[in-house]
């Protein structure tokens, strides 16, 4: 079980300072599920989110009225309010026997003031508030019973807000605990902030929030998570990942630090089984590492380091005890040459699925973090390369870096037209030719779309149709012929297509293969959390080359 750490707060100290960069993972999470930014943070502040880096949880809105309502239910399980005004019932009642008293002496029996006052007691309202209220001009005979009702008169705008509060939830209390008269005033006043605080968080409305309050109905946690709450928008501003208002939306320093996390987590999944360097059979550019050298080998390119190999010949000269005046004379076993990375630029376009399909068993969540990891290793470790993005489903369109985290499957889509996602990518590469061209594709169902030539004006008309599979299990056979004609052309091109299939249903494992004897690119089966794994192996597998 998870355990999350709450510190004591005081009151005294600086309000709460939030962990902005497990905010942003929390926030990030739930884009990639689909929701735009403003949803992502109304989701945040509903149902909460764990802030890793401080080991504790945020309570989010409803379960902070959820406890404030528990509160609510156990004061009416815990007292009974039968006899709560009582008390000064009965200390109305002495201090008007004793002005009886005293004006019957005074005045006698059968005396009008008497009679004015009897009238006044024994009027028709029977609650405690308005008896007092019938007696406000009434001059006392009796100083000390006029000086006692005067305090109680004090006491009258409370009693009465007490009364009214136990004419309409008096039948609520079924508590074995008898509450006095304070006690009863005590839980009215708490219950009513009690539902007054759950209304503005309800409402959204946290401006009238006191945190001290808070915690002193609730206790540390829930004063905690309210600041977490109420400042999550605000500090995700101040530290330059979002831009607020009602189209909030995340700034490029918040991707770059998506795309960040999300290749950090590949590379933890690969640190757990996959050892090694993966090299690939190409070479490329060399670049030299400047820090690495070796004694040069016959075949060697003569790519000296100038220095070191100097201070080899100083060094031997020393070695050999011989006069260090004059020029310095070069042996070949004193030539120090570097290390060189051989690497190979690329322009790599991915492909994904954005039909209804890959809403299920996480695949598009998956599927958005390895296309912003590697967006961010190809920006840090291979900045010559070009990378994009292609969204597929019944038509295909390029996708912004920028827009990815934002971007969601298509709800009511549920037609794949690789076709059209192989055409962009196509058209994409052209822009940014080079010696080896990649398509990475992650989908989870064979093509059932596809643009058919119409022969139009011009003979390049062209017309969007879809097709259902023929039967259960089966094939859309027209849009499955259509998309390898495109791969036939992408293959002409040069162009190598690697697939990821995220489902193995038999009718997609039959159209990957065909596509992978017409391309001879590579195709693997995997879940959507193996799948950040299998594509960074890949990617830097085929990347870089170390000459030794």
């Amino acid at each position: 079980m998870k355990a999350y750490r709450y510190s004591r707060w005081d009151g005294n100290q600086d309000e709460f300072s939030m962990d902005v960069q497990s905010a942003l993972e929390q926030l990030s999470d739930l884009m990639m599920e689909g929701l735009d930014a403003r949803e992502a943070l109304e989701w945040m502040r509903e149902y909460g989110f764990p802030m890793a880096g401080m080991n504790m949880r945020v309570m989010g809105r409803q379960e902070l009225v959820r406890e404030l309502r528990e509160q609510v239910d156990s004061l009416y399980q815990q007292y009974d309010m039968n006899r709560a005004t009582e008390e000064l019932e009965e200390r109305l009642d002495e201090i008007l026997d004793r002005e009886q008293q005293a004006l019957q002496a005074a005045h006698g029996h059968e005396s009008s003031r008497l009679n004015d006052f009897l009238q006044r007691r024994h009027g028709e309202e029977h609650r405690v508030a308005d008896r007092i209220e019938r007696m406000r001009d009434h001059g006392f005979e009796d100083e000390q019973a006029g000086d006692d009702f005067r305090e109680l008169l004090e006491e009258q705008d409370r009693l009465k807000q007490l009364e009214d509060f136990l004419d309409q939830r008096g039948d609520r209390f079924h508590g074995q605990e008898q509450a006095d008269y304070d006690t009863a005033q005590d839980v009215r006043e708490r219950i009513e902030a009690l539902e007054q605080m759950a209304r503005n968080l309800q409402e959204g409305n946290f401006e009238p929030i006191s945190p001290e309050q808070l915690r002193d109905l609730l206790g540390d946690p829930a004063a905690q998570s309210f600041v977490m709450l109420r400042d999550l928008e605000s500090e995700l501003e101040k530290a330059g990942y979002l831009r607020g208002g009602p189209d909030a939306e995340l700034t490029p320093r918040a991707i770059r630090a998506i795309g960040a996390n999300a290749l950090a987590d590949v590379y933890t999944a690969l640190r757990k089984g996959l050892h090694g360097q993966h090299e690939s059979q190409n070479r490329g550019v060399g670049l030299p590492r400047p820090d690495e050298t070796r004694p040069w080998q016959f075949g060697d390119d003569l790519n000296l380091d100038i220095v070191r190999t100097v201070m080899n010949g100083v060094a031997r000269r020393v070695a050999d005890a011989a006069p260090l005046e004059g020029p310095i004379r070069l042996e070949v076993e004193d030539f120090e040459v570097r290390e060189m990375d051989y690497t190979t630029q690329t322009t790599t376009i991915l492909l994904l699925d954005m039909s209804w399909s890959m809403s299920w068993a996480g695949r598009f969540p998956a599927a958005k973090r390895v296309a912003l990891a590697m967006d961010q290793l190809i920006r840090s470790s291979f900045p010559r390369d070009h990378f994009g993005v292609v969204g597929f489903s019944t038509q295909a369109r390029e996708i912004k870096v920028h827009e990815l985290p934002e971007v969601s499957w298509d709800v009511s889509d549920p037609f794949t037209n690789l076709q059209d996602g192989l055409r962009v990518a196509e058209r994409m590469i052209r822009e940014f030719p080079c010696s080896s061209p990649q398509i990475i594709v992650i989908t989870d169902g064979q093509p059932t779309a596809y643009f058919e030539p119409t022969g139009g004006a011009g003979g390049q008309g062209e017309q969007l149709r879809v097709e259902w599979p023929s039967g259960f299990g089966g094939i859309s056979p027209h849009a499955v012929a259509e998309t390898l004609k495109q791969v036939k052309r992408v293959t002409r091109q040069g162009i190598t297509i690697n697939t990821f299939m995220l489902d193995d249903a038999p009718e997609l494992l039959g159209f990957v293969e065909q596509m992978t004897q017409i391309n001879q690119g590579r195709a693997f089966y995997t879940s959507p959390g193996q799948l950040g794994s299998f594509l960074m192996v890949d990617y830097i597998a085929h990347k870089k080359l170390r000459r030794r």
